[in-house]
Order: C-alpha cells, then structure tokens, then sequence
C-alpha cells in the first residue's frame, strides 16, 4: 500500500513539472517564416507602380528596396502606418498591409542582389568620401560608415544599407531629417542638422557608387 502511495506521489511529481514546460511550449510557437510567394505578388500588384517590379533601380525619387535588409523595411513601412514616418503616399499603401505583409514582401526585396550604381559628380566625391568615412570634425558629424559600414553594406536590423541607393533619393532622406519633415530617426535628425546643401548633396553622390 505505501509502495503504490509513494508511485502515485511519483506520478504527481512528474506530471506537475512537465505542465509548465507543456504550456510553455504552447505560449510560444515558433515564428513562422515569411512566404516568399506572397511578398512577391504584392510587390509585382502594389509596389511596382514606384519601386519596379523587383525594387530595383527605378525613379531616382523612388528607394531602391532590393538588397535592403528586411528587418529595416519593415520598421519603415509600420512606420508609415502608423504615421511615425510622414508620407502620405505610403501611409496609404501601409495602411492596407499586416504585419505578416510587410514581412513578406521585405522579405521579397531583401532576396534581391542590389545592383551597383555610380556618383554623377566628381567635382565632389573627395568630399563625399571625406564624409562618408571620416566625418565633419568641426561640425562633430560623425562618419557614416560607423553606423553604414565602409561599403555602405549597413547592418541588419539597426541600420539600413546605403551603397547604389539613388543620390537624389539619399540627399532627399537628409533634407528631411535635418527640416523635421523625416522624424523618424532621432540620431539621423542630429547628425542632418549639422550639414549644409553642399555637404549633402556631395555625400550622396558618393553613396551612390559605393560597391
């Protein structure tokens, strides 16, 4: 008799500290993987009209998307959701997607191989370079390839790659940070203010050829 007691409490035992490892199991499932499938249709359906197709390389006064690290485009366009991030444009195209839609049609984007581009002004990519890697020490801007790496290669899920993004769209981002207009970023806001036309557009330009 105190055999089968002591079996039972056994049991008991067992049964008690397998529960919480069971529901946990359950409160957590694993993330599902974004499908591809359906990240292409909506960027052939509805982001094709402004980025192209495969996010490449269309209107300058378009990102370039493909190659972007998804983690990134995700944050912009829940961003644009949400109204953090002030277009218009895209909060009207946001509006409309999930989570899981901006997860897969980053995804998409970010399957793509980004395809070089070229500074146009090479009166000004000494100066370029000298931002892009060095700073504006008198004005205290720092680098950008602290943050973006030295081939513009960012890195994921903090900060965005830059190298072959459109010089037009990139001098734009900065305009916008440095008026208020882009209020998204408080770090770029900072650094933007302390740059002058010419210091963007010539940093641009040189982001532009990075490889």
């Amino acid at each position: 008799m105190m055999m089968a007691t002591i079996r039972a409490s056994a049991l008991c035992l067992v049964a008690a500290l397998a529960a919480p490892a069971h529901a946990a199991t359950h409160a957590a499932p694993a993330a599902t993987k974004p499908d591809m499938a359906k990240g292409q249709t909506l960027a052939t359906g509805v982001c094709a009209a402004c980025h192209t197709i495969d996010g490449g390389r269309g209107s300058p006064a378009n990102p370039i998307l493909m190659g972007q690290h998804p983690e990134y485009l995700v944050k912009q366009l829940q961003e644009f959701k949400s109204g953090k991030r002030n277009n218009p444009i895209m909060k009207g195209f946001a509006s409309t997607l999930s989570d899981d839609d901006m997860k897969n049609v980053a995804a998409f984007y970010a399957s793509k191989t980004a395809k070089p581009g070229f500074a146009k002004d090479k009166a000004t990519v000494k100066l370029g370079e000298s931002i892009y890697r060095g700073g504006i020490v008198d004005k205290a801007v720092p680098a950008c390839a602290g943050c973006h790496s030295p081939n513009g290669a960012g890195v994921p899920v903090q900060y965005p790659r830059l190298s072959g993004q459109h010089g037009d769209y990139t001098e734009a981002q900065l305009v916008g940070f440095r008026s208020g207009l882009r209020a998204n970023s408080a770090q770029m806001t900072s650094i933007a203010q302390r740059m002058s036309d010419s210091e963007i557009k010539a940093v641009a330009d040189y982001i532009a050829g990075l490889k």
